[in-house]
């Protein structure tokens, strides 16, 4: 019962399917031609024949006119001549002919083997000729002249307008079906051969699409099963099997990226999250313990407030992310030049905290640009707020506006160490942080620049950072929703 059901599983696969639907649909289409194919020969050739039979007929009744005029006496000779003629139209056209008086009597027959035989041809033929349609056509035995029915053609002997009997030409339609048996045959022989070639064609080709999937299959098993290496074979195939295995190959590497991500996410956000709750938990326990003096406890505890704060902060920044990542963007027109104005007033006791001028180059106008006004006006804000950072106090603080055809770009620049080369491609990973000697602000948690690249990547924009000889400027791209006004 199982081996049953297995084996009715296997022919439901795709594979089964397609090749049945293909040779299936090859052997109909095969049998359809030959049968029309075999329907109208047969019938074109029945039509010739028949033509050419009615032709013979007529020229033996031509023939036979004088013979049904002469007297009994006087016909002898013309009986054997008229035997001869119809013997010869015979051979021609392999077809017998019978002449007959009106009343049906077979006078003369072609066929030896009917000669001296009393044969009466059945009333409804001689009707049929003589008074109904002026010719019979249709299969007859002919009153039992043959053993089978023979194919028959009759037309009347006419001499002006008198009657004088019919003639009727006969043929073996036996002669005719071996004609189309040796063609059935030679039909079967082509359709097995097309057949087999279109079962061994579809076979390969069904293999061919569905060996892929099959991979498919297999691997995503894989990937449940947390094995994210599995990747499928393209074999260069151009066609739309090939372009899903290359589609499903960019899905593995992107969830084999995204499973990194998450690996490193709780790597960092373990090792963010540990140090503030292990500093709160050791002096917490020393002052309940006593192993702090009591002299010093407010000083541990504000210690204990200030990491509580860290590490709300640290909650905060991470739902934050949480909440731009799952945002749906609502692009509207707002004055960017405002924003830049808002973010730096919002930035001015950081600034000032740290002995920084400031330089702005921000248009007196309005520059109108599409986007989410909270969510650009955040990314200058961290912008500054990194630039602050890690800039060397007393220095100046760069934020300025320029424009790039369609395009505004916002440039946030600031003076301190250089950005290795290869730690510039860091900089907007999640949970990075730069070389903490280089900055004066040890609480940083490297989700600021993080959420700068999911902002502007949700609008589509681009960032770029570059840091030479202590000079680092971020700039981002803005779409412009109108032309600046110009004074």
């Amino acid at each position: 019962m199982a081996g049953l059901k297995q084996f009715t599983r296997r022919f439901r696969s795709l594979y089964w399917q397609q090749f049945v639907l293909t040779a299936g649909m090859v052997l109909l289409t095969l049998i359809l031609l030959g049968a029309s194919f075999y329907a109208l020969s047969y019938n074109y050739a029945l039509s010739e024949k028949r033509g050419e039979m009615g032709d013979r007929a007529r020229l033996v009744a031509e023939l036979s006119v004088p013979f049904m005029r002469e007297s009994e006496s006087d016909g002898s000779d013309r009986r054997d001549s008229l035997r001869s003629m119809a013997g010869v139209a015979s051979r021609m056209s392999e077809v017998d002919f019978l002449i007959c008086d009106k009343e049906g009597h077979v006078l003369l027959a072609s066929d030896e083997e009917l000669v001296g035989r009393v044969i009466t041809v059945p009333e409804e033929i001689m009707d049929d000729i003589l008074e109904l349609h002026g010719i019979f056509e249709g299969r007859s035995t002919i009153g039992d002249a043959y053993e089978k029915k023979q194919y028959v053609v009759g037309v009347p002997i006419v001499d002006g307008s008198t009657q004088l009997g019919v003639v009727l030409s006969v043929m073996n339609t036996g002669e005719l079906m071996e004609i189309w048996r040796s063609f059935i045959a030679m039909f079967f022989m082509t359709a097995a051969i097309v057949l087999l070639v279109a079962f061994v064609a579809s076979s390969l080709m069904s293999m061919r699409q569905i060996q892929p999937i099959s991979e498919m299959v297999q691997a995503t098993r894989a990937y449940a099963a947390g094995n994210l290496d599995v990747r499928l074979h393209e074999d260069g195939r151009d066609d739309e099997i090939g372009e899903l295995a290359a589609s499903f190959n960019l899905m593995a590497d992107s969830m084999a990226e995204t499973e990194r991500q998450r690996r490193d996410f709780i790597a960092n956000i373990s090792h963010e999250l540990k140090t503030p709750m292990t500093t709160i938990a050791g002096y917490t326990d020393g002052i309940l313990d006593g192993t702090i003096p009591q002299e010093k406890e407010r000083q541990y505890l504000q210690i204990i407030s200030d990491e509580s704060r860290r590490l709300s902060r640290l909650v905060r920044r991470m739902l934050d992310v949480s909440q731009i990542q799952s945002l749906e963007l609502k692009k509207e027109e707002f004055d960017l030049c405002e924003s830049m104005r808002l973010a730096l007033l919002s930035m001015e006791q950081k600034i000032t905290q740290r002995g920084l001028d400031v330089e702005a180059d921000i248009p007196d106008d309005s520059v109108m640009v599409l986007g989410d006004n909270d969510l650009i006006t955040q990314v200058i804000y961290n912008l500054l707020e990194n630039a602050a950072k890690f800039a060397t106090p007393g220095s100046a603080l760069y934020l300025g506006l320029h424009m790039m055809g369609e395009k505004a770009v916002v440039s946030v620049r600031n003076v301190g160490s250089t950005i290795p080369a290869e730690e510039i491609p860091l900089l907007f990973e999640r949970f990075h942080k730069s070389d903490k000697s280089r900055s004066e602000d040890k609480d940083g948690y490297g989700l600021g620049l993080y959420i700068v690249k999911t902002i502007l990547a949700q609008h589509k924009e681009r960032i770029s950072v570059t840091s030479e000889n202590g000079v680092t400027t971020f700039s981002f791209t803005m779409q412009v929703a109108r032309p600046a006004h110009t004074a």
